[in-house]
């Protein structure tokens, strides 16, 4: 679990995050949604400890982080996984090689353990013979569940996807939110995902946090948001016609 307190973060006399307080969960999947400039990518960055916000804490399963030792700090790090938005694959290195790249700079396993776990997360993530593939000899899906799997190759508590379905065609894109989803109950995973993809919020958005202008406009769950009268969560998440199509649908009770 992730506790965020009233946290702050300002830019050159900019306030950028304005007092957000929230809660992730262990084995849901957290979706933070808004539009661009809305504080997204610096509350993401706040949670990862990239961002030191200027008040407010933010606590992983009640240690809070500000407070944490550089030991401790480096024991929490060891525990997050992160898939980046462009799979962030390493070209030079084979698929087997790019999942065990964090074994071999955080673990001290044998060469025969780390293969043995690269391969179960392979298998996990349903990459079949790929083990010596480069990046470039797979597909842009593909290439996401080598980053799932380098991301979960540690046993994290925790998993930051920031996202994740970007340059994705659209039944790729399930493809990997179901693994996304699936992974993150199996393992009990606290996963918090960036995304401005409406049928990820729609699909997994077991907590969804809108942010509007630095501040949490709203939360709730993906069926919540179905129900909500919040003119800023309509505007942005029904601004289509279809996704207005699926909103009168669940309200009429077709879904």
């Amino acid at each position: 679990m992730i506790t965020v307190n009233d946290i702050h973060k300002s830019f050159n006399g900019v306030e950028v995050l304005k007092g957000i307080s929230t809660t992730f969960e262990a084995g849901k999947t957290n979706l933070i949604i808004g539009q661009s400039g809305s504080g997204k990518t610096v509350f993401i960055k706040s949670l990862l400890g990239l961002h030191t916000p200027e008040k407010g804490t933010i606590s992983f399963h009640n240690q809070i982080y500000s407070e944490l030792s550089q030991a401790e700090k480096r024991k929490l790090r060891s525990q997050i996984g992160m898939v980046f938005q462009g799979s962030a694959l390493f070209d030079s290195m084979t698929v087997e090689e790019n999942i065990m790249f964090p074994m071999q700079m955080f673990s001290k396993q044998s060469k025969t353990e780390m293969l043995d776990r690269a391969n179960e997360v392979i298998k996990r993530v349903n990459l079949v013979n790929a083990n010596d593939k480069m990046p470039s000899e797979i597909s842009g899906g593909m290439q996401k569940r080598v980053a799932i799997a380098r991301a979960i190759v540690m046993n994290p508590k925790y998993l930051f996807c920031d996202e994740p379905n970007s340059g994705l065609d659209p039944k790729t894109s399930i493809i990997i939110d179901n693994l996304i989803q699936e992974i993150t109950q199996e393992y009990n995973i606290t996963t918090v995902i960036n995304s401005h993809d409406m049928n990820s919020v729609i699909e997994i958005g077991q907590k969804i946090v809108f942010l509007e202008n630095g501040y949490k406009a709203w939360e709730g769950s993906n069926k919540d948001i179905f129900k909500t009268d919040n003119k800023a969560v309509t505007d942005f998440v029904y601004s289509s016609n279809l996704m207005k199509k699926v909103r009168q649908m669940y309200l009429e009770g077709k879904h």
